[in-house]
């Protein structure tokens, strides 16, 4: 080999090297089909890969270790950790370390969060170091020789099919289009081999880590941890920033608006517009300060102004995904929640529904008329008894729930002992968000005409609002597809969700591709309303809004 050569060749192999940082697959995927064209020996894609996996797995390690772990110990932290429920968490990955890395090398989305929390919950790093070293080992022997032996058989049938996972990824190498089918494609394959996996391996360990509560957590891309889930919209809402010239443009999506709904809007500034535009169509509600001595009196003030009565429902004006709602039953149970919550609250008619659901608006400034974006059909879930289980019995043996013990079972914590009645039936959660526990599902079905006529009648009669979401709730389907005979409880602004993507039933490649959407709408809405002459909240009040919520929100309890 000459000189020349070799240094092309080097370059090849270093090119793979850094790549796996981007994608491991990827990468291997390139890798294979260089050497199985003669391009690239196989034992230098094979060390290339190799140390790209293998360093990268403990810089993850690292990162989280000497990063993440001094966080822990941060009081804002602390407050949010079980100090018990966490040591036991760093036993037992001492105690499973190589089964956990072997299993989640082999499952796609749950390398990154596992080596984090490796790090972070304090693995031996010499531990670590050897355990994924030899399971990179196999793992790059195994894919390079499939993918070569692959590579040759892919024109079709059922081959092709198994092909689709690598050839996924090499288009993504390649930056082909963003393709969602063969991107679910790829996903089918990966779950038909980890269910062909459970079969083989009977062994209940195994079974028991993969039906756990934790693992299916993990599963499930809608219970992924915020931060985790968010960091793809995090890098496009920086390529949007770009693309419009302004990160910040959001802020003005909704002039109306403080901050255009972003962040430390006022729940009833927008409920008050709402009721004076459209009141047939809106919960009556009213505002009890902070600063007043006797909250209370305030409370039944507005029960008389407004026509209110028992149950109401009480939540801070200011908040984030539900957090804080209370449906009061008692003047007890208002009592108390006034004592606790020492910011400003809003006292808001109790609408029954039964059903609710979440619709997504959007007009553009130089619009006559705007459209319905996405439409969310929300479930709320229940247990129903048996006579013979206790609440919390009931709940873990749900296949869903069990999933959000923690929080169902914190709600009713005074009652989780209690068994239920045959046939009696217990509501989960009465706050219509998903991190409380309801269920979404796509709720397009509910659109029609009329709907989306009247919510652009009551939108067009917003100032200044010109994307959000309205959650409403209705007696039965026929009342919302008519446009008729609903009650809007919330209207959220620029940093509200299309959040149908957290129906089941989407792949994650379809929930970002809406996100995406989304936020491009936002941006280029910003930036038309910017054309017209409003100017962005600066950054620096945003930092400092969202400092204050999180102050506030100290005081919240948990949501019913």
């Amino acid at each position: 080999m000459t000189a020349m050569s070799l240094s092309i060749a080097l370059a090849k192999a270093g090119s793979l090297f850094f790549m796996t940082f981007v994608s491991e697959d990827a990468a291997m995927v390139g890798g294979a089909a260089l050497t199985a064209a003669g391009l690239l020996a196989t034992p230098l894609v094979f060390m290339a890969c190799f140390l790209g996996i293998w360093l990268g797995d403990m810089g993850l390690y690292v990162l989280a270790r000497y990063f993440g772990r001094p966080l822990l110990a941060r009081p804002w932290v602390k407050r949010r950790l079980n100090e018990d429920q966490l040591a036991k968490s760093e036993a037992w990955l001492k105690k499973r370390g190589p089964l956990v890395l072997f299993v989640v090398r082999f499952v796609p989305g749950l390398r990154l969060p596992t080596y984090l929390l490796s790090g972070m919950l304090g693995m031996p790093f010499l531990y670590f170091a050897a355990a994924t070293g030899a399971i990179a080992l196999i793992w790059v022997g195994l894919f390079i020789v499939l993918a070569k032996g692959l590579s040759a058989a892919a024109s079709g049938g059922w081959m092709g099919l198994a092909w689709s996972p690598l050839l996924a990824m090499a288009k993504l190498l390649a930056g082909d289009a963003w393709d969602i089918e063969l991107y679910e494609r790829a996903a089918f394959v990966v779950a038909a081999l980890i269910a062909v996996l459970l079969l083989v391996f009977k062994r209940e360990s195994v079974r028991k880590f993969f039906t756990s509560p934790t693992m299916q957590r993990w599963l499930k891309w809608e219970f992924w941890p915020a931060r985790l889930f968010y960091f793809p919209i995090g890098l496009n809402y920086v390529r949007l920033g770009l693309k419009y010239g302004g990160f910040n443009l959001p802020t003005i999506a909704n002039p109306g608006m403080y901050t255009g709904g972003l962040v430390g809007e006022s729940k009833i500034f927008t409920l008050q517009q709402l009721s004076q535009t459209s009141a047939e169509f809106t919960a009556r509600s009213g505002l009890i300060k902070a600063s007043i001595p006797d909250r209370m009196d305030r409370l039944k003030e507005i029960c008389t102004e407004e026509r209110l009565e028992l149950p109401l429902v009480l939540k801070p004006d200011v908040a984030q995904r539900g957090s804080g709602f209370k449906l009061a039953r008692t003047w007890d149970d208002a009592r108390d929640y006034l004592a606790q919550v020492t910011e400003d609250v809003v006292a808001q008619e109790y609408a029954p529904g039964p059903c609710e659901a979440g619709i997504f608006y959007y007009r553009f400034p130089d619009e006559k008329r705007g459209r319905i974006f996405a439409i969310t059909e929300k479930i709320f879930p229940t247990i129903t008894g048996d006579g013979v289980r206790t609440i919390e019995e009931l709940v873990r043996a749900d296949a869903r729930a069990v999933i959000m013990a923690k929080t169902y079972l914190e709600r009713h914590h005074a009652i989780r002992g209690t068994v239920l009645a045959s046939g009696r039936i217990l509501k989960l959660v009465e706050a219509g968000n998903h991190c409380q526990g309801c269920i979404f599902r796509d709720g397009m079905h509910l659109w029609s005409e009329a709907l989306d006529g009247r919510i652009d009648e009551i939108s067009s009669k917003v100032p200044g609002f010109f994307i959000g979401r309205y959650d409403v709730r209705y007696p039965a389907v026929a009342d919302i597809r008519n446009g008729e005979n609903f009650k809007i409880v919330e209207l959220n602004g620029a940093s509200s969700e299309a959040t149908s993507i957290y129906d089941a039933r989407n792949s994650i490649f379809r929930a970002y591709a809406i996100l995406f959407k989304q936020w491009d709408l936002v941006f280029a809405i910003g930036a038309a309303n910017r054309a017209l002459g409003h100017r962005p909240a600066t950054i620096a009040l945003l930092r400092e809004e969202w400092r204050k919520y999180q102050a506030r929100s100290a005081c919240y309890p948990l949501a019913d």
